[in-house]
């Protein structure tokens, strides 16, 4: 699989995945990881990250942060530890978050994290992102609509 086609298979999954078709949205990503390696998959990861990250910035318009500037995306626990027990949920919110704020570093950081640990938990942090993103891009579209 090429570049071309893992971008065309990204954006088919973010828009199965806002739709609320998550089996589609799902065998897509499958389709995705099985015909990629992991340069590809840390590329699809974040392509889906410039998705979060363009509908973040419609969200929050003028308010929304400019790391060019020195601001900074930053994610609230809204209760302190919720994510400890969950590395998918963590590691998606993280990878967003560093994404959004031009943290090569981290971003790439993570994504060895994630090709270390299981299979399973690989592939849910994956899961996890995609799922993170369709709902940002779904709230992003809900409110142009109003």
């Amino acid at each position: 699989m090429d570049s071309r086609e893992a971008s065309a298979l990204v954006l088919d999954a973010i828009g199965y995945a806002v739709a609320g078709d998550a089996e589609r949205a799902a065998d897509t990503i499958a389709t995705l990881g099985t015909g990629s390696d992991a340069n590809l998959m840390y590329g699809a990861c974040c392509a889906l990250a410039e998705a979060g990250k363009f509908a973040l910035q419609k969200i929050y318009g003028e308010q929304a942060a400019r790391p060019e500037q020195g601001d900074m995306w930053v994610f609230e626990q809204l209760q302190p530890g919720a994510l400890d027990g969950d590395p998918a949920k963590a590691f998606a919110m993280r990878f967003l978050v560093a994404y959004c704020n031009g943290d090569t570093d981290t971003t790439l950081a993570l994504w060895v994290a994630s090709l270390k640990a299981s299979d399973e938990e690989h592939v849910d942090s994956v899961c996890a992102l995609l799922v993170n993103v369709a709902g940002i891009v779904r709230l992003a579209i809900e409110q142009q609509a109003d």
